[in-house]
């Protein structure tokens, strides 16, 4: 073996991906990677926000009172919790894209289905199925997105990527008002279970698998998938599998355990509460937003309207933040975006007699809980290692979806019992302020 190839061998058996990505620019491979993973995530705000947005008229169609009602969307957010923690942890073990293709299919056959329920029992499960589907997606797409970045725009890469929630459930508003009035709430899941099911065959053909994976995993054909990959960055291809980026985990379970290590316990455990206080309150919004606002007196459009623009200030700050954590520290951008929410919550009472104040304060609360949301999202991706890369951002999202599930069953109940919309803020402000106290502990760049 001459030395130019004992050279290249040598070079190859260092390949590092983060080192890789951190000298490419961004090119177009990298835009389909971050664009497809937002795309398939605004499906998915759409598909599982839906609810909300016809809530008022699947509870006169089927006489179901609210406290039944917060069962719908709790049961939805349940599955989104199991799928977070248990499906999505998969694809440290299959890969992010198979995961990615599997939810996709589960959300749409389970959404369309949903436009033929007829009972409150088969309504629940559906969206459960819905919830699972969604949840095993939402660790792959940002990790994937991640992992295919530069460390320096990791965060703005995952924010970019969770951005496609709120702004799928922006248009979960919009198209409400063009195709329910006309067409009846069923139409809502006709629509969002046929898109998806499309997107699923769009993400087969363009969605690689991640580099990343490929190294650690090494599965079957793994040296011609890396090779493929590296050629549509006009990069040389590798002659034999490099050694491991890092330490691979075996199993599902291991990957589990290490996130509890003892150096990631005390994190990961602050980084799960603090979950689960946002969520808690984020998703009151998601559920109860525009429902609350006719129960106080105003119009179904108006309810409408205010949800778009809670979602369109969630893109916002989504975007702001991701911004400012390429110049400052992460955790200190989160929790102040926390607190400048819950002082805006606890001040409800001195605009909600007014249709102007009460937008523009819901538009600035939105773009506060969303963007501080995607700071969490892009916490884990920073602070573990790639093999229990998705396992962590995915236990993180699917044990903080425990607030999901209890904060609209809490809202239903506190609604029935004719608490006022006023207080409801208050009330949910509280989880937003032990958020920002947690996150600021955490101190991730």
């Amino acid at each position: 073996m001459n030395s130019s190839s004992q050279q290249q061998e040598q070079e190859q058996v260092q390949f590092n991906t983060a080192e890789f990505f951190d000298q490419q620019k961004f090119g177009i491979q990298q835009f389909i990677v971050i664009a497809l993973c937002m795309v398939v995530n605004m499906l998915d705000g759409f598909d599982i926000t839906a609810m909300a947005v016809v809530a008022n008229d699947v509870s006169i169609e089927m006489a179901i009172p609210d406290h039944q009602l917060g069962l719908v969307f709790s049961f939805s957010l349940a599955g989104m919790m199991l799928g977070a923690m248990f499906l999505g942890s998969l694809s440290d073990v299959y890969g992010r894209r198979k995961v990615i293709l599997f939810g996709l299919m589960v959300v749409g056959l389970s959404v369309l289905a949903t436009a033929y329920a007829q009972s409150i029992g088969l309504l629940i499960f559906l969206r459960f199925i819905s919830g699972l589907g969604a949840g095993a997606m939402l660790a792959s797409q940002a990790t994937l997105a991640s992992e295919y970045s530069s460390v320096r725009f990791r965060a703005l890469a995952v924010a970019v990527v969770t951005a496609g929630y709120p702004l799928g459930a922006m248009f979960t508003g919009v198209v409400g008002g063009y195709l329910v009035p006309e067409y009846g709430w069923r139409s809502m899941f006709f629509a969002g279970g046929a898109v998806t099911l499309g997107l699923w065959f769009i993400t087969f053909l363009l969605l690689p698998e991640s580099l990343q994976f490929l190294l650690n995993k090494k599965p079957s054909n793994a040296l011609q998938k890396i090779n493929t990959i590296l050629g549509r960055f006009s990069a040389n291809p590798l002659t034999s599998l490099p050694s491991n980026d890092e330490q691979v985990s075996k199993n599902v379970s291991s990957n589990i355990l290490a996130l509890l290590a003892p150096s990631y316990r005390v994190k990961t455990i602050t980084l799960w509460v603090s979950f689960m206080f946002a969520v808690f309150t984020l998703y009151y919004f998601l559920s109860w937003l525009p429902k609350s606002l006719i129960d106080k007196g105003f119009d179904a459009e108006f309810g409408r309207q205010a949800f778009t623009l809670f979602n369109l200030g969630g893109v916002a700050g989504i975007f702001i933040l991701g911004t400012l954590a390429a110049r400052w520290r992460l955790s200190r951008v989160v929790s102040l975006f926390f607190l400048l929410a819950a002082l805006l919550m606890f001040s409800f009472s001195l605009f909600s007699t007014q249709e102007t104040g009460i937008l523009v304060l819901v538009t600035i609360i939105g773009l506060l809980m969303s963007g501080g949301f995607v700071g969490l999202y892009a916490l884990p991706a920073k602070l573990y290692a790639s093999d229990i890369r998705s396992t962590g951002v995915g236990w993180a999202i699917g044990l903080g979806r425990l607030g999901a599930v209890f904060g609209p069953a809490v809202a239903g109940y506190l609604i029935a019992n004719g608490v006022s919309m006023e207080v409801n803020f208050a009330i949910f402000a509280v989880p937003v302020v032990f958020a920002c106290l947690g996150v600021l502990t955490l101190k991730i760049s």
